[in-house]
């Protein structure tokens, strides 16, 4: 991924708790020299100093076959976006796009029945702990659950490389930043006032250039 310099992240704990809280993810490989992709939401687990993607997907997609012959597999997360209008900047400028995204490069292995089994377990505790009626792993029936389990494949992801882009208007001016923050939170689509929420947030940490007027 394509990353100027003032758009790069690199903490660790950043990214990570980006990637928890935008876990629907894109998992990237190649057959045959054809990139195929498969969406899905996806765990992080630490073992040691290694960090793995995990998760499960459909025995019918072909892709997981991809996995054993694959040196590496792409996964993208990716969060808010929005449209940046030239008109909200103090000289004239061509408009642009506001966003968040991380890839992950890391090789995919399958799991075994008990992994994927805790993989399971942690992912619905994850999405279910605060239902009023929590569907559990250990709530369903033995017979649902072995017939589940045989039309999934799990698999991890041991993390080898990380790629994070916050594009956030950090390349322009304190007068044009703050401008775009008061453009955005009056935008109709949600995503805009995300992304105006982020960029307040992280106003005390960017090093703004100087005004060109």
């Amino acid at each position: 991924m394509y990353i100027p310099k003032y758009y790069k992240v690199t903490n660790p704990k950043e990214i990570w708790d980006f990637v928890q809280k935008n876990s629907f993810g894109t998992i990237i490989t190649t057959k045959q020299s054809r990139p195929i992709a498969t969406h899905l939401p996806l765990g992080i687990t630490k073992k040691g100093e290694d960090y793995y993607i995990t998760g499960h997907i459909a025995y019918g997609n072909p892709q997981w076959r991809t996995f054993e012959n694959s040196e590496e597999v792409l996964v993208m997360f990716q969060g808010p976006h929005a449209y940046i209008s030239s008109s909200w900047y103090e000289v004239e400028e061509v408009p642009t796009w506001n966003y968040q995204a991380v890839h992950v490069y890391g090789k995919a292995s399958i799991l075994e029945r008990d992994e994927l089994v805790d993989e399971l377990t942690i992912m619905l505790e994850k999405y279910e702990k605060n239902r009023e009626n929590p569907v559990l792993l250990d709530k369903l029936s033995p017979d649902l659950l072995e017939s589940e389990l045989k039309g999934i494949v799990g698999f991890k992801i041991k993390v080898n490389e990380i790629q994070a882009s916050y594009k956030l208007s950090q390349n322009r001016s304190e007068k044009d930043y703050n401008h775009i923050i008061d453009n955005l939170q009056k935008e109709k689509d949600p995503q805009s006032k995300q992304i105006a929420e982020l960029m307040e947030k992280r106003l005390e940490h960017v090093s703004f250039k100087e005004s060109k007027k």
